[in-house]
């Protein structure tokens, strides 16, 4: 199973995510769960680093699917919709194929 673990700051808004696991759905390289939650993780956090001036650290450990993304800047909105929209297609995942592949809390 995938987990992916929200980080919130004191005012209750998404400053970064622990992401972990492989989701089982299906043999390696053919994990359509797997890929498309690794997309949108990856392009969030590259569209971060691409379009923003937002600092951030990043750890990964692509063996286990580990990824801890965390901002270092604060918010603006061009972030918090970067992580609104990752965290609605991850939603669309996890409600299309199960919370028993993809864990979001």
């Amino acid at each position: 199973m995938i987990c992916v673990e929200v980080k919130k700051d004191g005012n209750d808004e998404i400053v970064g995510f622990h992401c972990i696991g492989h989701s089982g759905y299906a043999q390696s390289g053919k994990d359509i769960v797997c890929s498309a939650v690794s997309a949108l993780v990856i392009n969030c956090v590259n569209s971060i680093e691409e379009f923003t001036d937002a600092k951030f650290q990043l750890k990964t450990e692509e063996e286990s699917g580990d990824i801890d993304f965390l901002l270092e800047s604060p918010l603006d909105d061009s972030i918090r919709l970067l992580l609104a929209s990752m965290f609605l297609g991850l939603t669309g995942i996890q409600e299309a194929y199960g919370k028993e592949y993809l864990s979001i809390h």
